[in-house]
């Protein structure tokens, strides 16, 4: 079933045009990577579907709705934005983490902030936050941390720190899971570490995108990868297609550097 939809996106920044018109579409339950050269526009794509840029013209639809049309003259209020930024979770390159709180709590923080403007929280608080709580531990043991939920983030490792980080993310429900370079902060003998988590998920039938410069990462984990240059999609297929096969001339000059 079609789950996220991004057509003709655009987005300039002054006069330098970052995106130039993304198109591109994707599946409940597929992992698709994103890769590409620095500046060809993967975290600004990133940035604008989750909200935190907003796109200068375009449409992004999730479950065949529009929840951004840039031709529209309507501004969505900062309430609507967050409301429509909580069907996306992202999990940060520099993990983001707040240190003083320890593991749990920082799990435990957006769901706890969202559930104290429900109407019944002050009548039923105990009971919602034992259930945020509960569900915080579950999540934190399926990414291999439920002997450190009291820990702190100055006490772990930079492969524990992101698995908080998607633990955390994946705390609200997100329809879709983002990931930002989510190894480029981490030493190659922790990256394994991530690689283990994001396959699990993937195993899980959680919808991901994962920008990443790691293309043997990216064919690891993905269904699908997409290759930008420019501002565009120059190439999108299966990881054999587009790593080991590429058709675009672009393709096969970034992956001839890399490979290099």
């Amino acid at each position: 079933m079609r789950i996220l939809e991004v057509q003709d996106l655009y987005k300039s920044f002054g006069k330098t045009e970052v995106l130039k018109g993304v198109n591109f579409s994707m599946d409940e339950g597929e992992v698709i990577s994103v890769i590409g050269s620095s500046g060809s526009g993967k975290t600004t794509l990133l940035r604008c579907i989750n909200f935190l840029e907003r796109a200068d013209t375009g449409k992004i639809l999730l479950d065949g709705e529009v929840l951004f049309d840039g031709d529209s003259d309507n501004k969505a209020s900062a309430k609507e934005i967050r409301a429509k930024q909580l069907n996306f979770g992202l999990v940060f390159q520099d993990f983001n983490l707040f240190p003083q709180y320890n593991v749990l709590d920082n799990v435990m923080l957006a769901p706890t902030l969202l559930a104290k403007e429900r109407a019944d929280f002050k009548e039923n608080k105990k009971e919602i936050l034992d259930e945020i709580r509960k569900n915080a531990e579950a999540i934190l043991t399926r990414v291999g941390l439920s002997d450190k939920l009291e820990s702190y983030p100055c006490q772990l490792s930079g492969g524990q720190k992101q698995r908080v980080s998607i633990a955390r993310a994946l705390a609200l429900r997100p329809r879709v899971l983002f990931f930002d370079e989510p190894t480029s902060a981490l030493d190659p003998e922790l990256t394994g570490e991530i690689l283990k988590v994001i396959k699990q998920l993937a195993a899980e039938k959680i919808t991901m995108v994962i920008v990443t410069h790691e293309i043997d990462f990216a064919k690891a984990v993905s269904d699908k990868i997409i290759f930008m240059s420019e501002g565009i999609v120059a190439e999108m297929g299966t990881p054999k297609e587009v790593i080991d096969n590429p058709r675009n001339e672009r393709t096969k000059a970034f992956l001839s550097k890399m490979f290099e």
